[in-house]
C-alpha cells in the first residue's frame, strides 16, 4: 500500500515498497501557479534527506527541490521536460524522480497527509 509523506518545503514522497516517487505537493503547485520547467538530476545520482536535487520554475518563481530520504535516483519522468504543466493538472501523478529509498527510518521524521494538511493552514511557511 502506497503511503504519502510530506516535507515542510512541500515536496511528498509517495512510497510503494523501497521505492519512492518525489514530486510537490497540491499546495505547493497551486503556490507557484503555472510551471514552465522542472530541473531534475540524472539516473544513478545519491541524494542525502535534505539536499537540494533540483529545481521548478513557474511564471511567479523558481523553487529549489529537497530529498525527503537519502535516496538514489532510478528513474526521471522525462514527460515533464515536454509538458512541466503537468504537475499543475495532477501533483501527485506527476512525480519528478523516482528513487530507491536507502534509509526507510528517516521517513518517521516527514509529516503524514494530516500532519501537512494542518501545517499548510498555518502561516509559518
Amino acid at each position: 500500500m502506497e503511503k504519502i509523506y510530506y516535507l515542510p518545503t512541500h515536496e511528498y514522497i509517495k512510497v510503494d515498497g523501497n521505492n519512492g516517487y518525489i514530486g510537490i505537493s497540491e499546495y505547493a503547485s497551486k503556490q507557484l501557479g503555472t510551471v514552465t520547467y522542472v530541473d531534475v538530476p540524472e539516473d544513478g545520482d545519491e541524494f542525502e534527506a535534505g539536499e537540494e536535487f533540483g529545481a521548478i520554475e513557474s511564471r511567479k518563481a523558481a523553487s529549489d527541490l529537497f530529498a525527503p530520504v537519502d535516496c538514489e535516483v532510478t528513474e526521471v519522468n522525462f514527460a515533464l521536460e515536454g509538458d512541466p504543466k503537468l504537475i499543475n493538472k495532477n501533483p501527485l501523478e506527476a512525480w519528478i524522480i523516482k528513487v530507491i529509498i536507502k534509509n526507510p527510518a528517516q521517513l518517521d521524521d516527514l509529516m503524514d497527509e494530516k500532519a501537512y494538511a494542518e501545517y499548510c493552514l498555518t502561516d509559518n511557511h
